[in-house]
């Protein structure tokens, strides 16, 4: 799937709530949502992520695409634990793992869109974009296409603008794409991936670990694209 392949009609200055993490994957769901015409407002969270360099990226992404609005939300994940990016009593990992990995944050991408609809419900915007993938992914349960189908038809059924008829599309347009082929779409539309941040334990400057398991994800996206690695990587990184 590229840009071209979303199914936009009378796309052009219709609003967009963005969600916007500040890696790899959102920032080229955002461009392909401007490429069709939307009007952006990005939406990032503060969840308590050992990570929160993305959120400095997301601001950079935001600002560099000249977005109508960004916002981010705090949300207090970290409290609840249970994923090695929330509780920093649980290691990241840095080996393929079998199943669901620690690094899946219990609810998030369902509690994200929550907010996401909400945001889209006072701005009169019926489409919500969001990065998740099913196919280069790391087996999270909120990323398949059955759970963005199942929040869709929530979405129309508890909001009032669903119940009068303005009803809400979750466009996840990354779903069947595999990551060399994001890579691809996203240079073609011209994104810096310099500015993005995906590193599971990033450091305070954004610099990446290129040990766990988004950091092999997202190389392995360069390589399959045959575009250089815009990645900065932590001095001790042997991925250099």
């Amino acid at each position: 799937m590229t840009s071209q392949d979303i199914d936009m009609t009378d796309a052009v200055k219709k609003k967009a709530v963005v969600l916007l993490s500040g890696g790899l994957d959102s920032a080229t769901v955002l461009a392909m949502a401007q490429a069709n015409g939307y009007s952006c407002y990005t939406l990032s969270f503060d969840y308590g992520q050992r990570h929160r360099a993305e959120l400095d990226a997301a601001k950079r992404l935001a600002a560099s695409a000249g977005v109508v609005e960004h916002k981010v939300i705090g949300l207090d994940l970290d409290g609840m634990g249970g994923s090695a990016l929330t509780d920093d009593s649980l290691a990241v990992p840095e080996s393929l793992q079998q199943g669901i990995p620690i690094t899946y944050v219990p609810a998030r991408n369902t509690v994200f869109l929550a907010l996401a609809l909400g945001w889209a419900e006072v701005l009169e915007a019926q489409d919500i974009f969001i990065g998740v993938n099913a196919v280069d992914y790391s087996g999270y349960p909120d990323c398949r296409p059955a759970f963005i189908e199942a929040f869709e038809r929530v979405a129309n059924l508890a909001t009032k603008a669903g119940v009068e008829g303005k009803g809400f599309r979750i466009l996840a347009p990354l779903q069947d794409m595999t990551k060399g082929e994001i890579v691809a779409e996203g240079s073609r539309l011209g994104i810096d991936y310099a500015l993005t941040v995906s590193c599971y334990q990033a450091d305070a400057l954004g610099r990446a670990c290129g040990r766990c398991d988004s950091c092999r994800l997202r190389a392995a996206g360069f390589s399959a694209a045959g575009v250089a690695d815009a990645t900065v990587y932590q001095p001790s990184s042997n991925a250099d």
